[in-house]
């Protein structure tokens, strides 16, 4: 899969002449709003939403862990797959608009599945894609996440009181989320998105600021962290956990996984939000949907990762093997506040992408049964996130890895098989100017 995927960024960022390099303009038109253009949403909205399924515990946990596996360098790998991964996003973007449907009641439906069943006449393969969203949707878009919410506050709970009921404190944990969540996700996609748009840039404020309140500590830190990230990134000797001439191996598979799998590009599942966004033309949301790659790996698990190596040079208990606690620690140096701020992090991060996977999954098993599998797929959805606050979830974990998996292979087919025509629409509106034109075709 790290193949399939970097391949494939590669592959599209040389075939779109680059398209990062249009990132100033995708932020600018992520705040504008295509009045009078088909859509349900605007483009804020759908990319709030599609970052709230995006960025979750993995940004802030899996980059430690990337470090502790693979050492500092790790850090630099994930940088260059964010970089790589906005040409891949914005491919899947441009297509889900692109063969996007209006359904009777003026609903607008898009995502891979409309790309496989439209663009290349594979509707077995759409149905494949969208049972492996369903499932996936449940592992690591809920019951991961409610888990990770509710070990924050056992971890509260314990602290001040070390005699604690653990599970009870579980149970009533996941009963109140059930109970937020519920009240949100049968509202349907406009609340996702009001709600999403007012936490995704609070959140993701709040823990940039952190970051930037720690690197302002460590300043004297921030020259070397760059070059133990770039030195170690390209190193030949023994690294942590790797024998003598691997650690570079090592070193990457770390870095390129945990940024592929942080961003989600080409996974499929942030164009089924894209698809109902107002949009002139299927460029126009595609350079709006490959900026959220921008804020999730490239400003985000970058801050995360140069936070936890400045810290690691800075004070001698934190050593690179400390494995999943190393944002704690780093984020323990905020004086009074750091810690409660990780956890909030983590607590709002965990909780919008229990929301945004909610309409990615319902979005699936609707184009397999109707609207009539949408209210009971939101009460289940409902249930696991209960379990998974409760439950232990390594299988969960593994489990949801593999449908992750499955539900890339579909989607980058339709990427790669349809990549003439996400060049020729790019050719069109990109670069011959027409960015502001509205596709007549629609």
């Amino acid at each position: 899969m790290i193949i399939l995927l970097l391949g494939t960024h590669i592959f599209l960022t040389i075939k779109l002449k680059f398209p990062q390099r249009k990132m100033l303009t995708a932020i600018r038109i992520s705040f504008q709003k295509d009045k009078g253009s088909e859509g349900d949403v605007s483009h804020f909205g759908a990319l709030a939403t599609s970052l709230a399924a995006t960025i979750g515990t993995g940004n802030i946990i899996g980059v430690a862990t990337a470090i502790s596996m693979g050492g500092p360098g790790a850090v630099f790998w994930c940088f260059l797959t964010g970089i790589l991964g906005i040409a891949t996003k914005y491919g899947e973007g441009l297509l889900a608009v692109k063969y996007r449907v209006k359904t009777a009641n003026g609903e607008i439906l898009g995502g891979p599945m409309y790309a496989l069943e439209k663009g290349l006449g594979m509707k077995w393969l759409a149905v494949l894609f969208c049972i492996f969203t369903a499932f996936a949707a449940f592992g690591i878009g809920n019951a991961v996440q409610s888990q990770a919410i509710s070990d924050i506050f056992v971890q509260y709970d314990v602290q001040y009181n070390p005699t604690a009921d653990t599970g009870t404190c579980r149970i009533i944990v996941g009963l109140v989320m059930a109970v937020i969540v519920a009240s949100v996700i049968f509202g349907g996609l406009k609340k996702i998105t009001k709600i999403c748009s007012f936490m995704v840039p609070i959140m993701a404020g709040c823990y940039i600021l952190g970051c930037l309140f720690i690197l302002c500590v460590n300043h004297a830190y921030i020259w070397e962290a760059l070059c133990w990230i770039c030195r170690e990134a390209f190193s030949i000797k023994a690294g942590v956990g790797g024998a003598t001439g691997f650690a570079i191996m090592t070193t990457m598979r770390y870095g390129i996984a945990r940024g592929l799998f942080s961003n989600e590009a080409g996974l499929g599942s942030a164009p089924i939000i894209a698809a109902a966004a107002k949009s002139k033309n299927p460029v126009r949301q595609a350079l709006v949907l490959s900026s959220g790659v921008f804020w999730d790996s490239v400003v985000i698990c970058t801050m995360t990762g140069l936070v936890i190596v400045s810290s690691i040079l800075a004070y001698d208990h934190i050593e690179v093997s400390s494995s999943g606690v190393l944002t704690r620690l780093a984020f323990d140096e905020i004086p009074y506040v750091g810690t409660h701020i990780l956890s909030l992090g983590i607590i709002t991060f965990a909780f919008s992408t229990i929301l945004g996977w909610c309409y990615c999954g319902e979005k699936a098993v609707e184009y397999l049964g109707g609207k009539r599998m949408i209210k009971p797929y939101r009460a289940l959805w409902v249930g696991v996130t209960i379990l998974g606050s409760t439950a232990g979830l390594s299988l969960v974990w593994n489990l949801s890895d593999i449908m992750n998996a499955f539900m890339a292979v579909p989607n980058l087919i339709a990427v790669l098989l349809l990549s003439g025509i996400i060049w020729k629409e790019t050719k069109y509106y990109l670069w011959e100017n027409h960015l502001d034109e509205t596709d007549v075709n629609r």
